[in-house]
């Protein structure tokens, strides 16, 4: 059954072709992978998680200090857009993106390691990505103090905010540029993040064709 999914997974194939290869057949290999990925995905709080103590936020601090020196950054959050079949129905709209695809748009926030430590995936793709994180639970955890003075670092899609810091504007300035700089410098791993998650499961970039109920659990 592992066997089954993983090749799903990393060749982004379609159903039947997964089970022609393992000698079953196609609605098996639908069961097979739906089992699997909703059981990975149950395990995902005890692997994806933001650093809560003194010393894991310091640690993960340092690590994007070391890349520009920018300071009190402990996640570079940022979304991608994980393609799917049309969903069909009244509220397929809802997931076509800006680019014309049906997608999920998921948020992930990283450490400078590219290990993610918190992801949301319930999103259709149309969804800003300023709205998935004003909705989210870290927004309000970073807003109650959770994680002290430390900080995220975003693009210019998210609004400024005390514990969110994006690229200035329009910079004029020499301090200015280099501030940008290392801004963006330092959030890069989440770029990275997604690149090497899409390319490790090509299923992610190339399109998930099984019923929308069934594909968070593949995206977490």
């Amino acid at each position: 059954m592992v066997f089954i999914t993983l090749r799903f997974l990393a060749t982004g194939c379609f159903l039947q072709s997964v089970g022609d290869i393992s000698g079953v057949d196609k609605s098996t290999t639908s069961r097979v992978i739906t089992k699997v990925t909703r059981a990975i995905a149950s395990l995902s709080k005890d692997f994806i998680k933001m650093p809560m103590g003194v010393e894991d936020r310091n640690s993960k601090a340092q690590g994007f200090y070391n890349i520009c020196r920018f300071p009190r950054c402990i996640g570079a959050v940022d979304c991608t857009h994980v393609k799917i079949q049309s969903p069909g129905g009244a509220n397929a709209e809802n997931y076509r993106n800006r680019k014309g695809f049906f997608s999920f748009n998921v948020q992930a926030i990283c450490d400078s390691d590219l290990k993610i430590s918190n992801i949301v995936c319930r999103w259709p793709g149309s969804t800003h990505d300023s709205m998935i994180f004003r909705n989210s639970r870290v927004k309000a955890e970073f807003e109650n103090g959770v994680y002290g003075n430390n900080l995220l670092l975003g693009d210019s899609g998210y609004g400024v905010k005390p514990y969110l810091i994006t690229p200035l504007a329009n910079p004029t300035t020499r301090a200015e540029n280099l501030f940008n700089e290392a801004q963006i410098r330092t959030r890069n791993p989440i770029e990275r993040c997604f690149g090497v998650l899409k390319r490790r499961f090509p299923i992610l970039a190339t399109g998930i064709r099984l019923n929308v109920d069934k594909v968070e659990a593949i995206e977490v």
